[in-house]
């Protein structure tokens, strides 16, 4: 795929979704970049900002078709859009459930599916869904997160096969700790269970270390962008941890990889 492809990214107000938007535009690409609001949103050199709201189906029609009225194509989607939250599973109610996966899985579903008629159309496309190393990794405390990336692995890996024919193909990008606000902000889950505060309240410092260690959102973006303009391939993660856990996933025993983990997050 060449440099000049119309791509729409979906939130680009702060972190992975903006850089990416920005390295997309320094590649001469044509970029649309989404945001719940266009008003307040910060603008980025050559970059369309276009409202739209993931969780919202009328606000992702508008925004897709207001892309094809301006662009006439879309070559490329960029799911980044999502939110994370921290509680134990028990801890987590069923409407903090619904809510992350409106954004992180019906969010993509719904972005996915108004654009996949102007690939088919035109026979071409790269969809590119941004997911986590939970995506193929647990995460204590983070159950209700790592089993939304979960779920975008497997949408993602299915559809793949449904819609290469049609000269589409769809790719994941598996980033790990990322220095953004998304998760030096992470939302707690409301309710707390007393058994669990110990270890919660471990974790928590162990993932805000590690976010404030961690590098900031460039190299995941230009990961998105290799793989969106680069030769096809079903997974990529970033260099450093990411790659080195996805390795660790495929080639060590289950129970050293547990201890690992384990000890990653301070538990015992």
């Amino acid at each position: 795929m060449s440099n000049s492809k119309v791509v729409v990214v979906t939130g680009v107000s702060s972190g992975i979704g903006r850089a990416t938007a920005e390295k997309f535009a320094s590649r001469g690409c044509r970029v649309f970049g989404t945001v719940r609001n266009a008003t307040t949103a910060q603008s980025i050199p050559g970059v369309v900002l276009v409202e739209m709201d993931v969780r919202n189906d009328a606000s992702v029609q508008r925004a897709i078709q207001s892309v094809i009225a301006e662009a006439t194509r879309i070559d490329v989607l960029v799911n980044s859009a999502g939110v994370t939250l921290l509680g134990a599973t028990e801890e987590t109610s069923i409407a903090e459930a619904q809510s992350l996966f409106d954004t992180n899985v019906f969010g993509i579903l719904r972005t996915t599916q108004a654009v996949l008629p102007h690939m088919r159309s035109q026979r071409s496309g790269r969809v590119v869904n941004v997911s986590s190393v939970l995506g193929f990794l647990p995460a204590p405390y983070m159950g209700l997160y790592s089993a939304s990336k979960h779920a975008v692995e497997g949408m993602s890996e299915t559809l793949d096969h449904e819609v290469r024919k049609l000269g589409i193909r769809v790719v994941l990008v598996e980033p790990s700790y990322t220095r953004t606000n998304l998760d030096l902000n992470a939302p707690h889950a409301a309710s707390k269970i007393a058994a669990y505060d110990d270890e919660r309240a471990i974790v928590s410092r162990a993932i805000q270390k590690n976010v404030n260690e961690a590098p900031a959102p460039d190299g995941v973006a230009t990961t998105i962008v290799d793989s969106a303009l680069g030769a096809w391939r079903m997974r990529r993660t970033p260099k450093g941890q990411a790659s080195l856990l996805s390795k660790l996933r495929r080639f060590m025993p289950a129970g050293p990889l547990d201890a690992n983990l384990r000890k990653t997050f301070g538990l015992s």
